[in-house]
């Protein structure tokens, strides 16, 4: 039940539809409530205020339809410019970023606060009456000449001034949020963010890698694993009296019959519990950033790939990236990489075990993946170098040095394949003062 309630908050949170809707229903009950103070006589106090006109019916209906009308011809152009902007940074940067779009809570609530004062208005309007006219359904206390409900419209007027300013905010948002430096700025700080969260404690040496065995617990549904509930699988191990090592991480894409979990060899148990641990993790139709460090570094690794692409070639786009993932792989470098959940002195005797991802697996996701375009481009490569130089700078541990070390080789034999003439003889140079670098 938790997961679910995770899953559509995930859901709820990459949406375009739940501020406005909830903007939608607080503008009705608002207007509601200033139109009942309106009814009651708090209206009268404006009356002390002398440079505060009282508005007429007529004045009023024009007010309130000219602010109605304008509001939702705005909400449609904000949509429309929005809806160009995910689409030109999906295109050019990655279908992947259409998440971080959608997330953006400038976007979703310039949207929201345009829609809420469209039906303000249309709620006010409704009840703005001219001397002339009638209830449909009068009664004696509701036959008055005409009903202007003077606070309302000092509210409407207010949050009319308000999405004036939005609009001003969003103009400036959309392109600032869209500019590529901003784009990558978001995720690697987000990543670097992640890292810290999930790895708060400094490194202490090797990451135990080892191939969880015993009895399996299955998937028997299709779709990327988003989210995992490590409390409620702590809670089963311990009702069941057994131990239960993790086979998958979240990112990871599972189908029927795939093993997710197993259980310890040494524990005698039925699959009685096998459900309950099925439902400590949640699937969807993609990937999404919460627990999944490895969904933001293969953000950077596509939009660098794509930057140096023959029909983009724009190496300092691919620069840039290289940049935050060399802050990332620092960050990583200097941390204990092994995750445990239940705080026994040696993680293998918790009764949950999750699934470890060593230094050389994140250098590999991270400068491995790129290596085939940086090889390809002599700036990309001078500057992976220069990067690998200062996040090994960083670290106190000879394992993961030579797992730099070894990266910088590679990316040198790649080079050689690519590169030609003066570009090799450059990125050749940049290579034998790497290797006395990292030498010292």
């Amino acid at each position: 039940m938790i997961n679910r309630i995770r899953s559509a908050f995930q859901a709820i949170n990459a949406s375009y539809w739940f501020f406005p809707a909830l903007f939608a229903v607080l503008a009705v009950a608002l207007a509601l409530i200033t139109i009942e103070l309106d009814r009651n006589g708090w209206a009268s106090m404006l009356d002390e205020i002398p440079w505060l006109e009282r508005a007429r019916p007529d004045g009023a209906s024009n007010m309130l339809t000219v602010i109605a009308g304008s509001m939702i011809g705005v909400a449609s152009t904000v949509f429309s410019i929005t809806i160009a902007a995910v689409a030109y940074a999906s295109g050019n940067y990655g279908p992947r970023l259409l998440t971080n779009f959608m997330e953006n809570r400038g976007n979703q609530l310039s949207l929201a606060t345009f829609i809420g004062t469209f039906v303000y208005a249309i709620t006010v309007l409704r009840v703005v009456r001219a001397e002339d006219e009638a209830t449909l359904f009068a009664v004696e206390s509701d036959s008055l000449p005409g009903f202007v409900p003077q606070l309302s419209l000092l509210v409407a007027y207010v949050l009319m001034a308000i999405s004036i300013m939005v609009l001003v905010y969003f103009l400036n948002h959309i392109p600032a949020s869209i500019r590529i430096n901003s784009v990558l700025e978001g995720i690697g700080d987000r990543l670097i963010r992640d890292i810290k969260t999930n790895y708060d404690r400094p490194s202490h040496g090797h990451v135990e890698m080892r191939e969880p065995s015993g009895r399996a617990v299955a998937a028997t549904e299709t779709g990327y694993i988003q989210f995992i509930d490590y409390e409620a699988l702590e809670s089963i191990a311990q009702d069941a009296g057994g131990h239960l090592s993790l086979n998958v991480r979240p990112g990871d894409f599972v189908h029927p019959k795939v093993p997710m979990a197993m259980w310890d060899d040494e524990d005698d148990l039925d699959d009685l519990h096998d459900q309950d641990v099925r439902a400590a993790f949640t699937l969807g139709g993609m990937r999404t950033p919460a627990q999944d460090l490895h969904f933001l570094l293969d953000e950077l690794v596509e939009i660098g790939l794509r930057a140096l692409s023959p029909g983009i070639n724009d190496p300092f786009t691919a620069i840039t990236a290289i940049h935050w993932l060399g802050a990332a792989t620092a960050e990583l470098g200097r941390r204990d990489l092994t995750r445990s959940f239940g705080g026994a002195d040696d993680a293998s005797d918790d009764r949950l075990v999750l699934s470890n991802d060593d230094f050389a697996h994140y250098v590999r996701r991270g400068f491995g993946a790129m290596r085939p375009g940086t090889a390809t481009s002599p700036a990309a490569a001078l500057v992976t170098f220069d990067t690998i130089i200062a996040a090994s700078s960083t670290l106190n541990d000879e394992t993961r040095h030579a797992v730099l070390v070894r990266e910088g080789d590679q990316l040198m034999r790649q080079a050689e394949t690519h590169l030609k003439g003066p570009d090799l003889e450059v990125v050749e140079a940049r290579y034998q003062k790497f290797k006395i670098t990292m030498a010292d």
